[in-house]
């Protein structure tokens, strides 16, 4: 009796393996579900967020919809409160220029000089015995009185010193060079313990006081934080330049020969001598603590 070899029996190992695919099979589709199912829940979650998102836009849009129908009214309010300020600006400085042109002296932090009329079209700042600023004509004085008399007119003063009475801001707005503002920031620390960062010394019977090009050099390095003592050095020169020049030459410069280490070298000072004439300085070396210094000649 014969038998035939495509209707035998499956092997065992046969069937461990179809079994073993199997399982694979199924371990996948599981798999498979699985991840859909998450799929599923992160789409319902983004479908819930995407419809609280759509409520939010059209309470937004409804909201920018009546702001829309309110501005025209706003924006009416807002340019009647301007015309009105503009008007009040108007009468203010016409009031100013009338009382300037009477002879009145107005706190210089009360005026707009810039849209002030008056006559001649020009006004000039003066300081007061009681330390304020204030606006006047050219040389008229103050029927009032108020803060005492004039001490000094701005335009008397020497540039370095009308330099010296601005703040940071308005430094830069007047010069964009940098040796001039160092200048006048040095100058400033002369009598302004405000600075901070006083490199004078005293001097003489003959120099009021001086600073030499070394304490310069440092000093510069601490105004001007990141700068290379190359570039410091180069802008010591430049400093002592635009103090020469904007004190009209009220300030003098001497080559100074002195040991250190042992070693000698010549350093140059800048000096300001106890006769230079500056206008409405009031000397304050001797004022300074610590004894005179008696090695600077004039």
């Amino acid at each position: 009796m014969s038998t035939n070899a495509d209707h035998s029996e499956p092997t065992a190992s046969t069937v461990r393996t179809l079994a073993t695919e199997l399982e694979s099979l199924r371990e996948r589709v599981d798999a498979l579900e699985a991840s859909l199912a998450r799929k599923t829940d992160r789409i319902d979650r983004l479908e819930s967020a995407l419809e609280r998102e759509r409520a939010t836009n059209e309470r937004l849009e409804a909201r920018v919809a009546e702001l829309e129908r309110t501005r025209p009214p706003l924006e009416a309010r807002l340019d009647a409160h301007e015309k009105k300020l503009n008007a009040n600006k108007d009468r203010i400085g016409e009031l100013q220029a009338r009382e300037l042109e009477k002879g009145a002296h107005l706190l210089a932090a009360n005026v707009d000089e810039s849209e002030l009329d008056v006559a001649g079209g020009r006004l000039e700042r003066v300081s007061k015995d009681d330390g304020g600023q204030y606006f006047r004509l050219p040389d008229s004085d103050d029927p009032l009185e108020r803060g005492g008399d004039v001490a000094l007119a701005h335009g008397d003063l020497l540039p370095i010193q009308q330099l010296a009475r601005m703040d940071d801001d308005g430094l830069r707005a007047t010069t964009s060079s940098l040796p001039s503002r160092l200048a006048a920031t040095l100058w400033k620390a002369r009598t302004d313990p405000a600075v901070g960062d006083d490199p004078w010394q005293n001097g003489s019977k003959t120099v009021r006081e001086y600073v030499t090009a070394s304490d310069m050099k440092h000093w510069i390095r601490r105004q001007e934080t990141g700068i290379s003592d190359g570039y410091a050095k180069k802008l010591v020169s430049r400093t002592i330049d635009a103090l020469l020049d904007l004190s009209k030459n009220r300030l003098a410069i001497e080559r100074h020969r002195q040991r250190k280490n042992g070693l000698e070298y010549t350093e140059r000072r800048v000096l300001l001598m106890a006769d230079a004439d500056l206008p409405g300085d009031r000397p304050s070396a001797t004022e300074r603590d610590g004894p005179e210094t008696g090695d600077v000649d004039g």
